[in-house]
This record gives C-alpha cells, sequence and structure tokens, in this order.
C-alpha cells in the first residue's frame, strides 16, 4: 500500500489544521493505522492509532483532548484533526499502516512521506 499525507502549514498557536493520510495499492480497510512525528533534533513520537474498523483509538498524553484520529474506509483515508495547535506541535507528521492498532511504530510497515506543521507562537 502507498500512502500519501497532506494538509499540513503554518498556523498560529490555537489554530486548527486537519491532516488526510490517503492510500492508494490497497484498500485502507485492511490496516489499522497510526499517526506519528518527528521534530528536527528529536526522534520519532507517536500521536495516534486508529484500528481498521475505527472502534479502537490511542493517542499520546500530549495531545489528548486537542487531537482527534478517524478514519473514512469508504475514501480509504485516515485523518488527523488537530485542535488548539502549540508551537510544541511543530514537526514533520508522518502516517503508517499495520496489522496491529498500537502506537510503536516498529509495528507499522507502510509509511507516507510525511507532511509539515509549523505552528507559530
Amino acid at each position: 500500500v502507498q500512502l500519501q499525507a497532506s494538509g499540513g502549514g503554518l498556523v498560529q498557536a490555537g489554530g486548527s489544521l486537519r491532516l488526510s493520510c490517503a492510500a492508494s495499492g490497497r484498500t485502507l480497510s485492511s490496516y489499522d493505522m497510526g499517526w506519528f512525528r518527528q521534530a528536527p533534533g528529536k526522534e520519532r513520537e507517536s500521536v495516534a492509532a486508529i484500528s481498521r474498523s475505527g472502534a479502537i483509538t490511542y493517542y499520546a498524553d500530549s495531545v489528548k483532548g486537542r487531537f482527534t484520529i478517524g478514519r473514512d474506509n469508504a475514501k480509504n483515508t485516515v485523518y488527523l484533526q488537530m485542535n488548539s495547535l502549540k508551537p510544541e506541535d511543530s514537526a514533520v507528521y508522518y502516517c503508517a499502516a499495520g496489522n496491529v492498532p498500537t502506537m510503536t511504530s516498529s509495528r507499522y510497515a507502510y509509511w507516507g512521506q510525511g507532511t509539515q506543521v509549523t505552528v507559530s507562537s
């Protein structure tokens, strides 16, 4: 499966962005999905994950209550709605597909190319 993340950009603190991850090659409903991010000089960290049905979701403590992961299997797309953005949310955001809904990046076999999110203070 090929993944394409989009929706990043520059936003002021307190603003919102919605990231999308579109899949091609295979139907997205076959995969559990995750969003990860990596800021310059920092290790990649997990943000959120969702099971293939959408019934199970996980969030990093740092984004709980602000970010929402969702999916539309009919559109072969996974979303990450990001509200109340903070400068520390600035990073390249990646979507990933795997066979287990998990916050562990090594469990994901397929990765998109990333989309830059920059939050100004």
